[in-house]
């Protein structure tokens, strides 16, 4: 992991032997944008914790550094395989080549553990982020002048869930959907930002910028949930959530017409 720059390290205060740690036990890894997220969890989004978190930010490839920086946390964290109750990434939408990586990743995982499966959007993560009774935006930027995004409100338990479907459009379209004041959490905040401002007033609001990056903590919790729903993925059949086609798909379909 040469060149790399760490933006957090381990930040365990939990009981470090496997024996000591409440079930279910997740390793997680995000690797949608630029800032590849790896994180072990501790249950699930209700009374879960976080048990250590290490976030990547360089121009290396996840391919190149993903599994040393696996085994480097699950050593310093005194973690077994066995321990390790599922396996957790986050779907998208984000990057292709980085979802690609970070699902072949723990598919390999899974396949060599036996672990079982875990996936979870992106936007969900961002969303998990946030808190209080306002509507949330995540917002991830897309490229070719648009955003991925998707609107969430939080439940009895202030856990924000999705109220309309992932999608891709552009900032002059979605903030022509708002009525209302909203909190937008996500990467394209920092690229479109000032447009939203400019034409939302006050009903614009941003999370902090530390907020901004997906966060594998929050994927680890939230698979810790749908483990015990038992909503796992297949391993046969799991696939990113692209939402759009790539240009390679798109410059296949025109030649193919």
């Amino acid at each position: 992991m040469k060149g790399a720059q760490a933006m957090d390290g381990p930040v365990s205060q939990a009981p470090r032997t496997a024996q000591e740690r409440p079930l279910p036990l997740i390793l997680s890894l995000d690797t949608a944008s630029s800032c590849s997220s790896l994180a072990l969890t501790c249950g699930s989004v209700t009374g879960g914790q976080v048990l250590a978190s290490l976030s990547l930010n360089s121009s290396v490839t996840h391919s190149r550094r993903l599994l040393t920086a696996i085994d480097w946390l699950l050593a310093e964290t005194e973690t077994d395989w066995q321990a390790v109750a599922g396996l957790a990434v986050s779907l998208g939408p984000g990057s292709f080549t980085g979802l690609r990586i970070g699902m072949a990743t723990v598919k390999g995982l899974a396949m060599a553990t036996r672990k079982p499966l875990l996936g979870v959007s992106t936007l969900d993560a961002l969303a998990f982020n946030c808190t209080g009774e306002q509507l949330i935006c995540a917002v991830l930027d897309a490229r070719k002048k648009e955003v991925y995004t998707c609107f969430y409100r939080s439940d009895l338990q202030g856990i924000p869930r999705r109220i309309g479907a992932i999608r891709v459009v552009t900032p002059q379209k979605l903030v022509a959907e708002i009525e209302q004041p909203v909190l937008f959490v996500g990467d394209a905040v920092m690229i479109y930002g000032d447009l939203w401002q400019e034409t939302l007033g006050a009903w614009f609001a941003s999370a902090p910028r530390t907020l901004h990056y997906p966060c594998a903590s929050a994927i680890g919790l939230l698979a810790g949930e749908m483990l015990q729903q038992n909503q796992c993925l297949e391993l046969a059949t799991a696939v990113p959530l692209y939402v759009r086609a790539s240009d390679a798909e798109l410059s296949l379909g025109a030649v193919s017409k």
